[in-house]
């Protein structure tokens, strides 16, 4: 048995390894792609740096093997490094496989598992071979596999699951007294407001000078139990939570590993990846993010010919967002390939039995979508390593439904496909705005809550196509509450009428309410299993004299809210972006995209008139300085035609002159920007404000 002090120092060399193999990851995947000479250099420098860190901690403990790996990685990189060359992706490989094989030997280390230690000879043969540029000797798969297997162990939580719920439970039940405590506060406030208001009486100033002690003495209990219960949450959520980098580190190696297989091009993206989630759920999630990440660049991604051949850049983007608001946790994994075949799948799903001959021409392209999670449903005719066996997406959905969570799906064909994973949370408390629609108190996570603010009948607009309210020169959907939740008949809120105004997943929406009730921080439960298909709440939670509310979910309101309120004519919304900049086209798309907007673009104004011979818009954004016709003749050639002449036209310029915005409304434009407001986030608003203004909105 190795000195239980020197076996706690070896602990803390693996983690120092793993730390460090992410850094030597992230390098290694920059130095495989052509940079410019400073940002390979310093690639270079932090590549070594962290070699030679991790070969000296080795040595240091006299681990002579590891020490000589990380020598032989050194020395391999510093081969590339005086010529500043990129990264073979052979050599890459070796490393990686160098580095997976040091870690699960300095695993075994530290677990004092020394009789069977994981190979290092044959990646350091690999290694040797890569360096030389000869063909690397066959990986054997199985001991590979038991290697990968062994890593995943390695990682597992050892802390008893009960006992921690156990104390998550005490700690929401001290949030719950607190918030009582509050309460009382307040009820004592307003009995010496009600004294107070009989005058100084001789048989009360006993009375009010207790209660006036006790009320000081409650406000301070009161307070200090808040922040007993803050310090209390703040701990748990250290002992439970982890970073979701942690998780989704590795996926960066796993789209390149994948795209070198496939022969594809393939970069990995991660938005949100500093937040902190439920360990337990993070790990119940690995899975169905691996899988949904590698299904993105297997059936997502185009090759690269093909890619170009559509206008695209030859590299395909894989993203992953992550978002919490409130107790829930919001998670999206997208590509911008060729998107879900509903041709295929309508196919596929008949002609395996999942759903009647000629049932798929009655289904809405949503629920075609949904088929893919059907158990043991592939598109795929022959069976490869990474697809074709028919378990796939019904598991991910099935593993996201056993943590009270759902999956939906979202595709636009040549565009990219959307999944999203929605997971309750039940750590600690969150602020929720409590609000009343009709007799019911609802909550709102305050999160999602950009303002609240008071109707005016000079920023409503009632149209045939539902209400709007004009906040910032900008038309959002406002939708009544008590409508929505089936209380009462659409109502259109009268002067001072609260109005929220709610953010989620890329949209706002306004939303009147009757009444305000205040902010608390509430512990939000979820639903009991019985009631999880309400798709309009997130949870419940105790208000402060015992009241069960229901607490509203942000994104069914900016969504699926917005859809019911609004019918077709939201879901119809469709834009034509005309611009000979492939970068100012994936600009433009991407900000309407996330607001609701199905759009298709044009690299030039032949293109663009094409498409409108076959295709109806709501919005036509134009760039003025493309070759051949211009932003002004394309624009001149639209106001002449009659199918499009009330269409809408932004102009878009590279310079922001008085002389191009006259030009440009002289050719019947309706609004005009610069690419500078472009960049600032002002497309969106310009398009809303032209649509309104030609829909008689404003």
């Amino acid at each position: 048995m190795a000195d239980p002090v020197i076996q706690e120092i070896v602990k803390g060399f693996v983690t120092e390894a793993q730390e460090l193999t992410q850094r030597i990851t992230r390098a290694v995947l920059r130095l495989e792609r052509p940079g410019s000479g400073a940002a390979t250099a310093a690639a270079y420098d932090d590549l070594c740096r962290a070699l030679h860190t991790l070969k000296g901690s080795a040595g240091t403990l006299g681990f002579t093997d590891l020490a000589d790996a990380g020598h032989k990685m050194e020395d391999a990189v510093t081969v590339r490094r005086a010529n500043l060359e990129p990264l073979a992706a052979d050599l890459a490989d070796a490393i990686f496989q160098t580095l997976d094989a040091f870690n699960l030997r300095a695993e075994a280390y530290a677990q004092e598992k020394t009789d069977a230690l994981p190979d290092l000879a044959g990646p350091l043969v690999r290694l040797q071979a890569a360096l030389a540029g000869l063909p690397a000797p066959k990986v054997d798969e199985q001991a590979a596999a038991k290697e990968k297997e062994a890593a995943a162990d390695a990682g597992e939580w050892r802390v008893g699951q009960a006992a921690v719920r156990q104390v998550i439970r005490e700690v929401e039940r001290l949030r719950e007294l607190q918030l009582r405590l509050g309460e009382r506060q307040r009820d004592l406030e307003r009995g010496l407001s009600i004294l107070a208001r009989l005058g100084m009486l001789a048989e009360t100033a006993e009375a009010r000078a207790v209660l006036m002690s006790v009320a000081r003495s409650l406000a301070d209990d009161t307070d200090e139990a808040g922040a007993v219960v803050e310090a209390l949450e703040e701990g748990v959520r250290e002992i439970t939570t982890m970073p979701v980098r942690t998780v989704l580190e590795p996926l960066h190696r796993a789209v390149r590993d994948l795209s070198r297989q496939l022969g594809k091009e393939a970069r990995l993206s991660v938005v949100g990846a500093e937040l902190s989630l439920d360990r337990r759920m993070l790990e119940a999630l690995r899975g169905p993010l691996v899988h949904l990440v590698r299904n993105a660049v297997d059936h997502g991604v185009e090759s690269p010919e093909v890619r170009e051949a559509a206008g695209k850049h030859r590299e395909g983007s894989v993203v992953v967002r992550l978002e919490q608001v409130g107790n829930l946790a919001f998670i999206e994994v997208s590509d911008d390939g060729r998107g879900l075949d509903e041709s295929r799948i309508a196919e596929v799903a008949e002609a395996r039995g999942v759903i009647g001959a000629g049932e798929a021409r009655s289904m809405t392209q949503h629920q075609i979508h949904q088929l893919v999670f059907r158990p043991h449903f592939s598109t795929r005719q022959e069976v490869t390593e990474t697809s074709g066996r028919g378990v796939g997406l019904d598991v991910v959905q099935s593993e996201v439904n056993a943590l009270g969570g759902r999956v939906e799906v979202h595709s636009t064909p040549s565009q990219g496909t959307r999944f999203t994973l929605t997971v309750p949370m039940d750590l600690g408390s969150s602020p929720v705005l409590i609000v009343r629609a009709g007799e019911h108190a609802l909550g709102l996570p305050t999160m999602a809550v950009e303002q609240v603010r008071s109707a005016r009948p000079g920023d409503l607009r009632i149209g045939r196509a539902g209400m709007s309210l004009v906040l910032n020169e900008q038309l959002l959907p406002l939708l009544d509450l008590g409508s929505l939740l089936g209380i009462r008949q659409p109502t259109a809120p009268g002067a001072g009428t609260p109005i929220a105004v709610v953010q989620a997943q890329g949209r706002r929406v306004g939303v009147a309410v009757d009444e305000v009730l205040g902010d608390r921080d509430l512990v939000i439960r979820p639903l009991p299993r019985e009631l999880r298909s309400l798709d309009a709440y997130q949870g419940e939670a105790i208000y402060v004299r015992g009241e069960l509310i229901l607490v509203l979910r942000p994104d069914w309101l900016t969504q699926g809210g917005t859809e019911r309120a609004r019918g077709a004519a939201v879901q119809a919304r469709r834009a034509l972006v005309v611009d000979d900049s492939l970068t100012a086209r994936a600009m433009h798309r991407s900000m309407l995209e996330a607001h609701g907007f199905t759009v298709h673009t044009a690299g030039n104004g032949g293109q663009a008139l094409e498409q409108l011979r076959h295709s109806a818009y709501d919005v036509m954004i134009v760039d003025i300085g493309m070759e051949g016709m211009d932003g002004y003749q394309l624009t001149r050639a639209v106001r002449t035609a009659p199918d499009t002449r009330a269409m809408p036209v932004v102009l878009v310029s590279a310079q922001d002159g008085a002389e191009d915005r006259q030009l440009g409304l002289q050719a019947g434009a309706d609004g005009f920007l610069s690419k500078k407001e472009c960049a600032a986030g002002r497309l969106l608003q310009e398009v809303q404000a032209v649509i309104g203004r030609r829909r008689g909105l404003s």
